[in-house]
């Protein structure tokens, strides 16, 4: 077993000990310390090399942001019709026939008109309590009527006409139009397309403006679609999809990093 040899304050320090003759420390220096101090050197100037390298690496890629949009038209349209009932706690019954003959009325406006009956989906009828201070308790009596359909132009104008129905005492309390793209899937891949070469040419251009040039695409990844009305800026971090609008603006994002040379 190796003996551990002490050195005395005054051996190490003679100059202080001159000043002190009184001190009694002393100091041990196991033959392990120097080696650990030498492997912390070690370790220091690798993670050093290795920060070094990673900079020197991001300097070499450039990243951007491009965009396309396109304009296009609604192909699908879903119209919405509530009918409404309001009825007493004490005749809530005689509430069901008279909304079955404001839901006949709506079914008679929609085949007049062309509207087939595979294009229509009626609801069950849902009550809804309606809560009075102090007065008597009554009830809504509702029911939807959806039509899903690819005549885009027909739907619109037929909306407009339903009020009619309001002169045969019939309550419509919703009439919503919603327009929808169909091919939006296929649509968001070749803008992405697009979006990759808008992002090459900008990146192009601000490796110009630093005397270099821009290589091989290192790697690239979408953003959220953004379905806007015609000249609108009103986009969003998770996505916009504008359904009240027929004419309409699809925009596509894409993030691609491009090699330095």
């Amino acid at each position: 077993m190796q003996k551990l040899r002490y050195y005395s304050y005054m051996e190490l320090f003679p100059s202080s000990a001159t000043k002190d003759k009184d001190a009694r420390m002393h100091l041990i220096l196991p033959p392990y310390i120097p080696l650990i101090m030498g492997g912390a050197f070690v370790i220091a100037s690798a993670i050093a090399s290795y920060a070094f390298y990673s900079v020197h690496a991001l300097d070499n890629v450039l990243s951007v942001t491009g965009s396309a949009k396109k304009e296009v038209t609604a192909d699908t349209v879903k119209w919405t019709i509530d009918i409404t009932r309001k009825v007493g706690e004490t005749n809530m019954q005689s509430g069901y026939p008279l909304l079955a003959q404001d839901l006949g009325a709506i079914q008679d406006f929609l085949k007049q008109n062309n509207v087939p009956d595979s294009a229509v989906t009626i609801s069950q009828v849902f009550t809804e309590q309606q809560y009075n201070n102090n007065g008597p308790v009554e009830y809504n009596l509702r029911q939807e009527v959806t039509v899903n359909s690819k005549d885009v132009e027909g739907l619109n104008a037929l909306a407009k006409n339903i009020s009619a129905l309001s002169a045969k005492g019939i309550f419509i309390s919703n009439n919503q139009l919603e327009f929808y793209i169909s091919n939006l899937p296929e649509l968001r891949v070749s803008l992405l397309a697009d979006a990759i070469k808008d992002a090459k040419a900008r990146a192009t251009e601000l490796a110009k403006a630093g005397g270099q040039s821009i290589g091989v695409l290192r790697s690239a990844s979408s953003g959220v679609v953004q379905v806007l009305p015609p000249n609108s800026v009103d986009v969003s971090d998770y996505g916009q999809y504008d359904t009240q609008s027929i004419q309409k603006e699809v925009m596509v994002t894409a993030r691609a990093s491009f090699s330095v040379r």
